[in-house]
């Protein structure tokens, strides 16, 4: 004897959430370091800048350069002028940029952004349960 099943076919309504509170906080940081470019840097049709060649804000000595950051940018900027994003590579050792045609003596200026950001719920919303209706 075959076995019976019951069919039941149901429709159910989506669950609505309403209310709620939640703060989010985002926290940027600008550095910005500056460079001169000197003959030695420029080899073999690209300028490689040493991290110790640039001088940060406060005109103190940099050892180390951030790495590009996961929830940033940076931007160089060379006699002034913003270079589009591909045309260099940035290390905590060196900045690289993807041209020999620079002379001695052209401003860089490398200006990394980040930011961190925290979300707080401090009042949770009020989600109502689906209904459900069987047809048959």
């Amino acid at each position: 004897m075959p076995v019976i099943k019951p069919v039941i076919v149901a429709i159910a309504s989506n669950p609505v959430a309403t209310g709620g509170v939640i703060s989010t906080t985002v926290s940027p940081t600008v550095d910005r370091y500056y460079a001169a470019v000197t003959a030695a840097m420029i080899v073999g049709g690209v300028t490689t800048i040493p991290a110790g060649s640039f001088l940060d804000d406060a005109d103190g000595p940099v050892t180390t350069l951030p790495e590009p950051p996961a929830n940033g940018y940076y931007n160089v900027y060379v006699n002034g002028t913003l270079q589009q994003g591909g045309l260099s590579t940035l290390t905590a050792a060196s900045l690289v940029l993807a041209t020999g045609d620079l002379t001695e003596g052209t401003p860089v200026l490398l200006e990394v952004s980040s930011f961190d950001g925290a979300s707080t719920m401090t009042t949770p919303p009020t989600i109502s349960a689906p209904t459900i209706t069987i047809i048959s």
